[in-house]
């Protein structure tokens, strides 16, 4: 299993494009999404936390640290932390596990499990960078949503889909979502 985690920065989209190519290739996944996130996805796409709770196989709530995923014994293959705020991003360089999220990013770090990280901010702060720094001597992956254009995207789903198709990348998995350098 996947657990997509989803915060309150803005690029929401990512995760559900993130979320709908791991349904379409049948992959499990958990999702929890903050509260703040939750505001971000409907103002951003629309959405409630139910359209997005309809996209994986479990749902976790953001507030419950007693929620399966935030033990190291429950055994879950990766973490996706996208789209990743400043905030989550410090409580998880510091070991600050206040939340589900924080907490299983703890986990996820500790048990050497792919943990991929997608902060959304710009510009950014020493202390930003510095934060993505701990988390990467940690063995966790920054992979900040920076689309590329070389692959001439045609609109905003093209955009979305270059950063989903990296974070699948380094997942390994397969995938098809941009058309790749030649």
């Amino acid at each position: 299993m996947i657990v997509i985690a989803i915060t309150g920065a803005s690029g929401v989209i990512y995760s559900l494009k993130l979320l709908e190519a791991l349904k379409e290739l049948k992959i499990e996944t958990g999702v929890v999404v903050s509260k703040p996130a939750e505001i971000v996805c409907d103002y951003e796409l629309g959405m409630t936390p139910e359209d997005i709770k309809s996209l994986a196989n479990h749902y976790y709530e953001a507030n419950d640290l007693s929620s399966s995923i935030n033990s190291g014994s429950f055994k879950f293959e990766s973490l996706v932390i996208v789209p990743c705020s400043m905030k989550t991003l410090s409580a998880i360089a510091n070991g600050y596990g206040n939340n589900a999220i924080t907490r299983v990013a703890d986990v996820a770090l500790k048990e050497k499990r792919k943990t991929i990280i997608v902060p959304r901010e710009t510009p950014l702060r020493p202390v930003h960078l510095e934060n993505m720094l701990e988390i990467a001597k940690e063995g966790g992956v920054i992979l900040p949503a920076m689309p590329s254009f070389y692959h001439n995207p045609k609109n905003i789903d093209d955009i979305a889909n270059f950063v989903v198709g990296k974070i699948l990348d380094s997942l390994n998995i397969d995938n098809d979502l941009f058309n790749r350098w030649k």
